[in-house]
């Protein structure tokens, strides 16, 4: 018998979670059926509403999952939302087993006084990145912007935010973000780090790419530039952290040479209080940091005050809850024991699961979310060898005829055949690889052909 598989969220984690459990047909002898329910039109998730545009190196991701997806025993049920279209229960109806790999999208919290005047990251990246759930309004009226954390969305953020919108026209950004970013009045942008250099988190290519655009200067101010014995210790044992450090130390006090915008690193510096006036941002507000000898700061009493019209908090992002999952609200996950959910009681859910961010937080980069799928997709076999099959309606028609009975207006890999052909044909009548559709409706319309 087929086992049969459903897996919310057709992303990165779930793909490749589609992708091991399909393989593993051919080890186990047993044959294996995926369908893969995505709340949006199109598939790729984090890679296609995630990633800046001006990283098309990232979004070569698609390509690979892309063969997922046309795998015979894959199937891509998009534009149906969990929780709304279809509920656990149901899914227990059709399926033997149920993998959650909904990833993580809301922004954290800074937990400052004044912190609802500022945007949160992630909802700047789905604007940029033309999210079909998002306004196509973006205020960019700002002269000076402030971004807290140091991590690669922060850099993401404030890369966009210092670049000139006809810089960002060989991307696949449709005309809406273009209009936004060419009219932006942006010219500084100030990224603040709470700790020192030694433990920025973002990459060194990331790094490496704010100082690669001919209208954007980076300048690393040397106030809290400051490692101690622990930070030594630290860069040690982690080899990209010891080339983040490097970059950085070359270009402190580097001479300015004019370039039109600028972002501006500082570091040691922690966020305590947004103000503003009528409803907008006027004063970011700081407090100097020293180390405590073990990778932890305190503050030193001395603070700044930032002239800066808009502040945006990247200090990461968060899962949200569920319908009829257990939820840890402290850590942003589904409580799990190697990918099994676990119940209020400590006990594993039969037949559910997780992988992803959603899992394990959002910690990592793209590719990690392979073990965390083959470390989950292990259990479900082993799960399902134990207990046999559950589903009671077992032909992939059944579930196609309960979501045609709801009204829900599916999409399949062949409407995202569709649609990725004709952003494709957008691309080409401007001389770029793609231009993004961005409204929902416009998305299916594209995709039916």
């Amino acid at each position: 018998m087929t086992l049969r598989v459903a897996i919310v969220g057709a992303g990165p984690a779930g793909i490749y979670a589609a992708d091991i459990l399909t393989k593993s047909s051919a080890e186990t002898g047993t044959p294996v059926s995926v369908d893969l329910l995505e709340r949006l039109p199109a598939p790729f998730g984090l890679v296609r509403y995630g990633v800046a545009p001006d990283h098309p190196r990232i979004k070569e991701i698609v390509k690979a999952l892309h063969r997922v997806l046309a795998k015979p025993e894959v199937r891509l049920l998009g534009n149906v939302e969990y929780g709304v279209d279809v509920k656990l229960e149901d899914l227990r109806t059709y399926y033997d087993a149920v993998v959650v790999a909904t990833g993580a999208m809301a922004d954290r919290d800074l937990g400052i006084p004044g912190e609802e005047l500022t945007y949160g990251a992630a909802e700047f990246v789905s604007w940029y990145d033309a999210h079909p759930d998002v306004s196509q309004d973006w205020p960019l009226d700002a002269t000076s912007v402030a971004v807290i954390g140091v991590g690669n969305v922060a850099l993401d953020v404030a890369r966009v935010l210092a670049k000139t919108g006809d810089e960002m026209l060989t991307t696949d950004i449709p005309s809406h973000v273009h209009y936004g970013l060419w009219s932006k009045t942006t010219t500084d942008v100030h990224v603040f780090a709470r700790r020192g250099p030694a433990y920025a988190k973002f990459s060194p290519m990331e790094l490496r790419e704010l100082n690669h655009s001919p209208n954007v200067e980076v300048v690393v101010h040397p106030e809290g530039f400051d490692v101690d014995d622990h930070g030594m210790e630290h860069i040690g044992k982690h080899k990209a952290q010891k080339m983040v450090l490097d970059t950085l130390a070359n270009w402190v006090g580097r001479e300015p040479v004019g370039k039109p915008h600028r972002i501006h690193l500082h570091f040691a510096q922690a966020p305590v209080e947004v103000r503003g006036a009528d409803g907008k941002v006027t004063t970011l507000r700081t407090e100097r940091t020293r180390p405590l000898g073990d990778g932890n700061v305190e503050g030193t009493g001395e603070v700044t005050d930032w002239d800066v019209q808009a502040v945006y908090r990247a200090v990461g992002y968060r899962s949200t809850a569920l319908p009829g999952l257990p939820f840890d609200d402290r850590a942003a996950v589904i409580p799990n024991d190697g990918g099994r959910v676990l119940g209020l009681d400590g006990r594993a859910i039969p037949g559910t699961y997780v992988t992803g961010w959603i899992k394990r937080g959002p910690v990592g980069l793209i590719g990690h979310t392979k073990s965390d799928a083959a470390e989950t997709v292990g259990h479900l076999l082993a799960d399902l060898a134990a207990s046999g099959p559950t589903a009671t309606l077992r032909e992939p028609a059944d579930v196609d005829a309960y979501l045609a009975e709801r009204g829900v207006d599916v999409t399949t890999f062949e409407h995202w055949e569709r649609l990725d052909r004709h952003e494709v044909a957008l691309g080409e009548a401007q001389g770029r690889e793609r231009v993004k559709v961005a409204e929902r409706e416009a998305m299916l319309e594209a995709g039916r052909g």
